[in-house]
C-alpha cells in the first residue's frame, strides 16, 4: 500500500470484506509502538442503521389512502 499526498491508504478488498467494513463506516487508527492497527469504532451506526435513519419518516406521502389504493398504486393499476 501507498500513502497519498493527502495522507489516505485504501484498505484492500480483502481485508474489507474480511473485517465486515462497508463504505460510510467509521473506523479508527490505534498506534501501538511501531505498528498501527484499523478497528470499527464502538458504538458508531451500521451501515444498515444509517441507511433506515435517512429513510424514517420519508414515506408519509400516501398515508391517507387504504390498504386496496396503496396495493393498486404499486401494482400501477388503474
Amino acid at each position: 500500500m501507498r500513502i497519498t499526498s493527502k495522507g489516505q491508504i485504501t484498505i484492500p478488498q480483502q481485508v474489507r470484506r474480511d473485517l465486515g467494513l462497508e463504505p460510510g463506516d467509521e473506523v479508527d487508527v490505534q498506534v501501538d509502538g511501531e505498528s498501527a492497527r484499523i478497528v470499527r469504532v464502538a458504538g458508531a451506526p451500521t451501515r444498515g442503521q444509517r441507511l433506515v435513519s435517512r429513510l424514517r419518516g420519508t414515506a408519509t406521502a400516501h398515508l391517507d389512502m387504504s390498504t386496496d389504493e396503496l396495493m393498486a398504486l404499486l401494482r400501477d393499476d388503474d
